[in-house]
């Protein structure tokens, strides 16, 4: 959805006529929605739109006579390529957590000079950090103006895909039992009402499902309950007469999308509502009335979802045995190819959908593929397009980051394959990644350890080489929802009290490796949280490694790996062989048999 230079001109300076008309010195437009999602139906899309960048995080400022846009590391290079021209300055953090941005409207702005962005789309949290910044320099903030509305002519309309209950045996836990086990949480916080915004809470909390969103099977929607009465904003038409009769059977009863706000300041003055300062926006929580008590604490149903049931890990365990015979068609086709046919990194694209398309229960991709080859393996976030992308062909690494959405879970792998023969850096490389993932997979620790303290178990082996990368290590793993969940996080990320590590929670385990310009290597498992035995000292976890794909043995230099390493990396090629084989048949299990050779 890149737009020309002459395009982004014409859409900054029509910001800049909305500016000079409210009298606004900087305007900030984040990469959000009034959901706080991740991935953005197109209406919200207006950083992309305004920018020209199509990378899913970044933050646009403009003034009268400067844009810039803020990008972590995993977006220096793209961000380079599609700024080119439209006199936007890359602005550089190096983690998404970086405020530098504020830190630049503080510096750059007079005192009295106002800052405009979009409430409805600003997160409290963000929002409390922007006001004391601006604050303290004697700034005014102004939250209550959508500039965009004036300006975006062809602005996308709101999806209005069709909602569908998700079933059992894939759900087995009942929206009622869910319900109340919210409320019981509700209860013990003192409060009489909850209000989520949380695309993948709702509908975790409903066993709804939606397409409203690329590659996550949710509905733009909002939800307010009380200990009797459950109300769910969304879009009437997307729910079907049967539907709306069953959700009414369980207490739910339906809403139009538009007045979430109005039921908001409609509370009373008695109610005491509960608000996750970190999963709702600052419009949202200004609709509140000042008289009514707010209590702030995690969204309940995010730390409910974070820790998958018995039944759910039984479903997510026969999903990774599909996705693994997907990949196994999809890998003995590759090689079979390379070299010899036509293959360019859209190809890869092609051709890995379309084995998991084959396969009972698949709903989608979980994210758009990544395929990059050579020096497009050194973006972290690379995707292919059909007017840039590479044709696979004669030495080097081929780096895929791909995943489903299946009814019985979502799954996330990379993989790094050898194209022709790799050289002896590009296996060092390999092999210095493998050695941080094993790290991290044989680690074991008390339950209740904080996410982001195991981060440096998979960078350790990359640290005595001098070598680092820019983005975590982990993030949680949804269960037929978002492919990026919380709260737990294996990154450089400030720990809190709700990022600690319990039984049941899935998280990926993806080290790396990226030369601009040369290659990159990231591989990548789901692993999953189970008890170890007690002790003296406490209960401790776990990993399971819930992946099936074999690693490629050509890509490793046998002489950086120890003993321990090498038993671990066989007996997961044992599994892998043990769990597949029985699925496969010719090409496939000839590509697996020999891909799990042990070393």
């Amino acid at each position: 959805m890149s737009h020309p230079a002459h395009t982004i001109s014409q859409h900054l300076n029509a910001l800049r006529g909305q500016m000079q008309t409210h009298g606004i010195a900087a305007c900030l437009i984040p990469s959000s929605d009034p959901h706080l999602s991740e991935y953005l139906p197109q209406y919200w899309q207006g950083r992309r739109w305004l920018s020209g960048f199509n990378g899913s995080v970044g933050t646009l400022i403009v003034t009268a006579d400067f844009a810039g846009l803020w990008v972590d590391s995993r977006y220096w290079v793209q961000a380079e390529q599609e700024l080119v021209g439209s006199s936007i300055t890359l602005m550089k953090t190096q983690t998404v957590n970086q405020p530098l941005h504020l830190d630049w409207l503080a510096a750059n702005l007079q005192p009295g000079q106002t800052v405009a962005v979009d409430g409805d789309v600003l997160g409290l949290a963000n929002a409390r950090a922007l006001q004391q910044t601006l604050g303290s320099a004697n700034i005014r903030l102004r939250t209550d103006l959508d500039l965009l509305t004036a300006i975006w002519q062809a602005r996308p309309a709101l999806p209005q895909q069709a909602i569908y209950e998700h079933l059992p045996p894939f759900a087995a836990t009942s929206r009622t039992e869910k319900l109340g086990a919210l409320r019981h949480a509700m209860q013990q916080h003192g409060a009489s009402h909850h209000f989520i915004s949380t695309l993948d809470d709702i509908a975790w909390l409903l066993n709804l499902r939606g397409a409203d969103v690329s590659f996550n099977p949710v509905f733009i929607s909002h939800l307010l309950l009380d200990h009797t009465q459950v109300t769910l904003f969304v879009g009437e038409q997307k729910i079907n007469a049967d539907l709306v009769q069953r959700l009414a059977a369980d207490g739910v009863s339906i809403a139009d999308y538009s007045t979430a706000k109005a039921a908001l300041q409609a509370i009373g003055s008695d109610a005491r509502v509960l608000l996750d300062p970190r999963r709702v926006t600052l419009g949202l929580r200004e609709a509140v009335a000042p008289n009514v008590a707010i209590i702030e604490a995690i969204n309940p149903s995010t730390l409910f979802k974070s820790r998958k049931t018995a039944a759910e890990i039984t479903q997510v365990r026969d999903t990774m045995v599909q996705d693994g015979i997907a990949l196994a068609e999809f890998f003995s086709w590759f090689e079979s190819a390379v070299n010899r046919d036509t293959i360019t990194e859209l190809t890869i694209d092609e051709q890995i959908t379309a084995a998991r398309a084959r396969r009972d229960s698949f709903v989608s991709p979980s994210f758009a593929t990544i395929a990059g080859f050579n020096a497009n393996g050194a973006l972290p976030h690379y995707r292919a397009t059909t007017e840039s992308h590479s044709e696979i062909k004669g030495d080097g690494l081929l780096l895929i980051d791909s995943g489903g959405q299946y009814l019985g879970g979502t799954t996330d792998i990379t993989r790094v394959v050898a194209v022709g023969t790799p050289s002896a850096v590009q296996k060092r490389d390999f092999t210095l990644v493998l050695k941080g993932m094993i790290n991290l997979s044989r680690a074991h620790f008390p339950q209740g350890t904080l996410s982001p303290m195991l981060d440096s178990l998979a960078r350790v082996p990359l640290w005595q080489h001098g070598i680092d990368f820019g983005h975590g290590v982990g993030h949680g793993v949804g269960y037929f929802l978002n492919v990026h969940e919380g709260p737990q996080s294996i990154s450089r990320s400030q720990p809190d009290a709700n990022m600690a590590m319990l039984e049941g929670m899935i998280t990926s385990n993806e080290p790396g490796i990226y030369r601009p310009g040369q290659w990159g290597v990231r591989i990548e498992n789901l692993l999953l949280n189970v008890a170890a035995a007690a002790s003296e000292f406490g209960d401790f976890l776990h990993f399971e490694t819930l992946t099936l794909c074999p690693i490629d043995l050509r890509c490793i230099e046998r002489s950086l790996l120890n003993q321990e390493e090498t038993d671990w990396l066989n007996d997961y090629h044992q599994t892998v062989r043990n769990r597949l084989a029985p699925h496969l048949t010719g090409d496939a299990l000839a590509w697996l048999e020999n891909g799990t050779q042990p070393l």
